[in-house]
């Protein structure tokens, strides 16, 4: 299969879709790559790189789309990329379709075969290719939020781990799955006071387990939210349904209850944020306040430790590349119930049920559209 790998075009997005080392794997496969020159620049992987390990360089983004039938990226593809897109392109790369009515109007008009990455899963239910990002972005919700409580930032000038004889900030994570659990390993660590807040005994259970006396879990509930919010310094939101659109759970009523110079960071915001006042922002101007509180609310957290995220994601994503061209995306599919979950559209159809129901399109079962195909 002809695989092209474009450079991210997304406001300071500097991952790329694959490493040398998984082109080489694909190439020893028998495979054809083409990569866009300067794509691996912004991980430090130069072009001369590439071509080692087995791939073409390309001028740029519109001779890779032309030439190749699987496209292999990051982030959601813009609407320059979205243009460019062929009934008979495969593309491989996070969707987040569900806020996103524009994308997703462009993926069905072009007719293409979209595998999202967040929409995978595996036989525990898990979705493999979003949690090397979760953890990422966990990690990362903490030093940003710690930054921004800086009183140069617009924060109230808090230190998050206090010093002796004066109290750490308090840290309030709101679920308590990847997202929530990496978010405390580093606030834990940096000496804060942390809350928990989950909907999930078992989740809550194994969080009790994990950090003991080091964090408090609470069982999620409205109540709940409105209590722990007004007194908290940082409010990380990390809650996820897989395909859908966030729930909105901390309100504009909740933020008015917060000291100013409090900060929230809204890890949900890829699925459109989980706080009511939640807008995407991007690395180049990652804050705004609103009700006199900090918003961090960048859509592609990962994307600011480019190197570390892209070896992590392409650890998780390269064995369904592989498997996508070795038997052609239609039949891998059908052969792992789990890649096909990926699927969100499909020849014009939306084959994701949450995606479906969130943006008003007929839903499609991904299998029955292939089997028909």
């Amino acid at each position: 299969m002809k695989i092209g790998v474009p450079k991210e075009i997304k406001n300071h997005e500097y991952r790329v879709g694959l490493v040398p080392a998984s082109v080489r794997e694909l190439a020893a496969r028998g495979h054809d790559l083409y990569v866009e020159t300067g794509a691996g620049a912004g991980i430090g992987m130069s072009d001369d790189k590439y071509e080692q390990a087995g791939a073409t360089i390309l001028p740029n983004a519109e001779a890779v789309f032309e030439t190749a039938k699987m496209i292999v990226k990051v982030k959601e593809p813009q609407a320059v990329e979205r243009a460019m897109l062929r009934p008979d392109h495969v593309l491989y790369t996070y969707l987040h379709l569900a806020p996103d009515p524009e994308q997703t109007a462009d993926l069905v008009k072009s007719g293409a075969t979209c595998i999202a990455y967040e929409t995978v899963t595996d036989a525990k239910g898990r979705l493999p290719l979003l949690q090397p990002m979760s953890e990422v972005a966990g990690r990362l919700s903490i030093q940003a939020g710690a930054a921004c409580l800086e009183k140069a930032k617009g924060g109230s000038g808090v230190l998050l781990g206090g010093v002796p004889g004066v109290q750490p900030a308090k840290v309030l994570i709101i679920g308590g799955g990847t997202v929530g659990f990496n978010a405390a390993q580093m606030a834990v660590g940096m000496g804060a006071r942390v809350v928990i807040l989950d909907r999930s005994a078992e989740v809550l259970r194994f969080l009790d387990a994990t950090f003991g006396s080091q964090v408090e879990t609470v069982y999620s509930s409205v109540d709940a939210i409105e209590k722990h919010v007004v007194n908290s310094d940082l409010v990380i939101g990390g809650v996820l349904i897989p395909g859908a659109a966030a729930p909105k759970l901390v309100t504009r009523k909740h933020l008015k209850t917060m000291r100013p110079g409090s900060v929230v960071v809204d890890v949900a915001i890829d699925q459109g944020g989980c706080f009511e006042t939640s807008k995407a922002t991007t690395h180049a101007e990652p804050t705004y306040v609103v009700d006199d509180v900090v918003h961090y609310c960048v859509a592609n957290m990962p994307g600011a430790v480019p190197r570390t995220s892209t070896f992590a994601l392409n650890n998780a994503t390269l064995p369904y590349a592989i498997a996508l061209a070795d038997k052609g995306a239609e039949v891998a599919m059908l052969d792992d119930e789990h890649l096909l979950n990926g699927l969100n559209v499909y020849r014009g159809m939306v084959t994701c049920e949450e995606v479906a129901h969130d943006l008003g399109y007929d839903y499609t079962d991904p299998r029955e559209a292939l089997t028909a195909a």
